[in-house]
């Protein structure tokens, strides 16, 4: 190897040794790590510091949360990951002071801290804010399915019951005809098929037997459906094919991509989970308003009503339920609402007046309508019924302010997408294929209050620096 560079021998002994801090630089990631849990609170937080003096002594709260913060910094999320990188990693070495606790001890600090290690992660929103980089009072919410601990297998709709069921009866039924077809043929090969036969179908019947039984389980459920792994998770719709997993739903600052808030459901639409979330950006930002970005999943009037009486203001498009505009019609901002007549203007110039108030929904609708539709040339332009008809909701001047402030910023929506995207892209890309890996919604809570917190602190790290948020922690 004459020409190279050579490495030291293995088997030189050193007389000074390396000190572990020589092979940590001042710009590290792992030292941020080391700061902000040293200056955290633990007590105040709800981790457990008893120490009762009797067996063996337990590792601090601080050891255990750094060693998880810099697992999930580094792609590194299971219990027996991080006690092969604490024996290994130099890194992991001197931010624990080459403390190796076992898989067991990792594992259990995680289930049994969920809600202080979620406080954590609030605790480095409120850090963020106090340093100036969530100074926007604008955020964008989105949610994402995430798969959890259970295979589409494992779990049931009354659907998917249903289904499953009539197949195993389907091939019951193809198995006694073969068997039929088998009685026919007097030899010992056509014997043995039938007797192959009967106990394929003997196997279908004891599975039949099981899917009863879950079926009984899953009716007692609210929703009529049962995981059998995760009892927690649910069926999602999805692009494409749907998941068992969870919804997770963030809001997004969008001047520094920060998730300021985040909430893990098992509810698979987003319809009812605006002000929700959206109260929580708020209250991590102390704001006295909101402007928040979100999608038309997320339109729901009751919601939109919560928000709005809470200082918090949505901008997002509004669901198309009628098909005039796809066939060429007018549609409803077409026509102009004269909030002192409470009548609408038509196109053609003609008024629209009140009829009559119903209740859809929930909601109280006003419907106005004219009988100069039939005269009007401009007809077969608005509708092919005998009168065009035009509902209004009880907060419908809400939905109107929302739809201005769209016309007025029309890139708004491509703002909100680059800025909610990017973090559940980044995350699940840090998950891998299983993504969560924790069962329960309490549990799976915690897993992505971590992926949450490393996210956001490899994001400040990017933007400030490690020596600026290493300041930062210690001011």
């Amino acid at each position: 190897m004459s020409g190279f560079i050579q490495g030291d021998c293995r088997h030189q002994a050193t007389l000074f040794p390396e000190k572990l801090d020589d092979f940590v630089s001042e710009d590290n990631p792992v030292r941020v790590v080391d700061f902000f849990v040293d200056k955290l609170d633990v007590s105040g937080l709800g981790f457990n510091l008893d120490c009762n003096g009797a067996g063996r002594p337990g590792y601090h709260p601080r050891t255990m949360l750094k060693l998880y913060i810099y697992g999930y910094l580094n792609n590194i999320q299971s219990s027996r990951s991080l006690e092969r990188e604490a024996l290994r990693n130099v890194e992991l070495m001197w931010l624990t002071a080459r403390l190796a606790p076992d898989f067991k001890t990792i594992a259990d600090f995680r289930k049994d801290n969920g809600e202080a290690i979620q406080l954590v992660c609030k605790q480095f929103v409120e850090l963020c804010r106090q340093i100036g980089l969530l100074n926007s009072q604008t955020v964008a919410v989105d949610g994402s399915k995430f798969k959890a601990v259970n295979n589409r297998d494992e779990n049931f709709t009354a659907a998917k019951m249903r289904r499953r069921l009539d197949e195993l009866d389907q091939s019951i039924a193809r198995y006694l005809a073969r068997i039929a077809s088998a009685d026919l043929q007097d030899s010992k090969a056509a014997k043995a098929k039938a007797k192959n036969m009967n106990d394929k179908i003997e196997k279908l019947k004891k599975e039949i037997d099981r899917l009863k039984k879950i079926e009984v389980r899953m009716l007692e459920e609210p929703d009529k459906q049962i995981s059998l792994t995760d009892p927690d998770a649910r069926s999602m719709k999805t692009r494409g094919t749907g998941i068992v997993g969870y919804n997770v739903q963030t809001a997004v600052d969008i001047e520094n991509h920060l998730i300021v808030s985040h909430e893990v459901t098992n509810n698979g639409s987003d319809r009812s989970q605006l002000y929700n979330i959206s109260y929580q950006a708020k209250q991590a930002l102390n704001a006295d308003s909101l402007d928040v970005l979100a999608d038309r999943g997320y339109f729901n009037i009751l919601e939109i009503e919560a928000c709005n009486a809470d200082g918090i203001f949505p901008t997002m498009p509004v669901p198309q339920t009628s098909n005039s505009l796809a066939q060429g019609r007018y549609g409803k901002r077409d026509f102009m609402y004269i909030e002192e007549d409470d009548e609408y203007e038509c196109p053609a110039g003609e008024r629209l007046e009140w009829h009559m108030r119903t209740t859809e929904g929930g909601l109280e609708v006003d419907k106005y309508w004219t009988t100069a539709c039939a005269s009007c040339p401009a007809k077969s332009c608005c509708t092919t019924g005998e009168f065009r008809r035009v509902s209004r909701w009880q907060s419908e001047e809400l939905v109107d302010d929302m739809l201005d402030r769209l016309e007025l910023e029309p890139d708004i929506m491509k703002t909100r997408r680059e800025t909610v995207e990017h973090p559940f892209g980044t995350i699940k890309s840090w998950m891998g294929y299983t993504h969560f890996q924790m069962k329960r919604l309490e549990n799976v809570a915690t897993e992505m209050s971590l992926h949450v917190l490393a996210y956001n602190m490899k994001r400040v790290i990017n933007i400030i620096g490690v020596s600026a948020l290493m300041s930062a922690i210690t001011a």
